[in-house]
């Protein structure tokens, strides 16, 4: 009963298999290993992008933040979500790594609009000096609240960035989940949206660490070999990354765990509501609920072992019929009986 985030599953067999063969023997360091470059060629075929600089990196945080700092300049605005990773939880890892840009908060919810962002664009970069130039759009999918832009939505983000000339980089710490609830490719959830650099995120989908960095334009791309080695984040036993994703791009496997888990969701969903003291806050189409359940619920779900973290409100302390919203986050292992035992300890 472990829904506190997919960070915490575990890692499959494959991906276990595959760093184990990549383990014999010796192989050239620093991304140069042909390990690596036949996994770079295998997602501009999974991504349709023959001409795409494809980088690895071991972590979420090092795949957005260095992707932003070879996409703007310091004294540039990068426009985001007020909830969006890039704010919330990256310890001022943007603006370090950018060397200064600033994160302008596009006013609403976890899902940009297409009108908050045209109206936030137009507000910033016209002081001159004074203020910072427009450089870049960040959008999350899914987004930190569990919702998913539909590609219609995707395209009319990315429309409004380029008409002011702006990048758009797609933090897609969990995109198989996206592709997956959208039921469509890479694709056409990055390039064919209008997306210039995606993050292909592997970590929070099964893999032990490993994300891919996806330029469609490689001139674009220019600086982030340098950036990458210069912030401390080129492995040198590159290889290792890629036996990661190398696996998880075998048989579609990054697919089926992303399907998985969103079906683990969706019978959690299911499960929660039917009670009407249960207030599912969002649309639960990935794998990520936020729910409001009774204070004294929660005491008994956590008593008996489940992990989430509640995101208002103490546990103990209170009344214990008062509505606590909680994150409740399935990854590729969670079993139907895992999800069933939970909500037999926590509805009434």
């Amino acid at each position: 009963m472990h829904f506190a985030s997919d960070n915490s599953g575990p890692v499959p067999t494959q991906v276990l298999e595959s760093l184990a063969r990549a383990n014999d023997g010796y192989a050239m360091a620093y991304g140069t290993d042909p390990l690596t470059e036949a996994v770079e060629q295998k997602l501009r075929n999974l991504f349709e992008a023959p001409e795409a600089a494809v980088y690895l990196t071991a972590t979420g945080t090092s795949a957005n933040v260095i992707a932003l700092g070879t996409l703007v300049q310091p004294y540039q605005a990068v426009f985001c979500s007020p909830v969006a990773h890039i704010q919330e939880d990256e310890c001022n890892a943007p603006e370090f790594y950018t060397g200064g840009a600033k994160l302008v908060l596009v006013p609403g919810t976890d899902r940009m609009t297409s009108d908050a962002l045209r109206a936030t664009i137009e507000n910033e970069g016209n002081r001159g000096v004074h203020g910072p130039e427009r450089g870049a759009v960040s959008i999350t999918n899914v987004t930190e609240r569990g919702n998913v832009y539909t590609l219609a939505e995707l395209r009319a983000l990315t429309g409004i960035a380029k008409e002011y000339g702006l990048p758009v980089h797609l933090d897609g710490a969990r995109f198989a989940n996206a592709c997956v609830a959208l039921n469509c490719t890479p694709a056409e959830m990055s390039w064919k949206a209008g997306v210039d650099v995606a993050v292909f995120g592997g970590t929070k989908n099964g893999l032990m660490g490993v994300e891919a960095v996806i330029f469609f334009d490689p001139d674009m791309a220019r600086s982030f070999a340098h950036r990458r080695k210069r912030g401390g984040h080129l492995f040198s036993k590159t290889r290792f990354l890629a036996a990661q994703m190398d696996a998880y791009l075998a048989d579609n496997l990054w697919r089926d765990l992303a399907t998985r888990a969103n079906a683990a969701c969706a019978r959690l969903a299911q499960g929660l509501r039917q009670s009407n003291r249960v207030v599912i806050e969002n649309d639960p189409t990935a794998n990520m609920i936020y729910a409001s359940l009774p204070r004294a619920w929660h005491q008994r779900a956590t008593a008996a072992g489940a992990r989430y973290h509640l995101s208002g409100g103490t546990l103990y302390n209170g009344d214990p019929d008062t509505l606590l919203t909680a994150r409740f986050v399935t990854d590729w292992s969670m079993t139907d009986a895992q999800i069933d035992a939970f909500l037999d300890v926590a509805l009434p």
